[in-house]
């Protein structure tokens, strides 16, 4: 799996902004849906930009999330094995711990992304 999307997903999670910020709360919620959508409906990455993109369009009707208030692992954890063969794996990690941490919300990303892309040619392509 190409790790770039997963590390921008697992950062972005992590660092949510200002709660306030429409932005801050839409980009949080659509990197949430894309980290569910490569790691657990096993999405390529370009599909799940693709889905991004479909989510996009209905940003307004996205709600401020409560952030977790700690992180089980975090960029610090695994910058040290940049460049080594076990890179690949260890962003993987990042975004499946990532993607727990935000676990009070899985029903509501899971929901919202499932909503639109429901009948969307999108939503019927599959990858690794």
């Amino acid at each position: 799996m190409r790790t770039h999307r997963l590390t921008v997903g697992a950062f972005a999670v992590q660092h949510p902004g200002d709660p306030s910020s429409r932005q801050a709360v839409q980009s949080v919620g659509l990197q949430l849906a894309r980290l569910a959508m490569q790691l657990h409906r096993l999405r390529t990455p370009e599909t799940a930009d693709d889905i991004m993109l479909i989510l996009g369009a209905h940003n307004a009707e996205q709600r401020a999330l409560s952030p977790p208030t700690t992180f089980s692992l975090t960029a610090a954890d695994i910058v040290g094995g940049a460049g080594t063969a076990d890179h690949a794996d260890a962003v993987k990690r990042w975004a499946q711990s990532a993607w727990e941490d935000w676990a009070l919300h899985h029903g509501s990303i899971l929901s919202r992304a499932e909503k639109h892309l429901r009948g969307s040619r999108t939503s019927g392509r599959t990858g690794r």
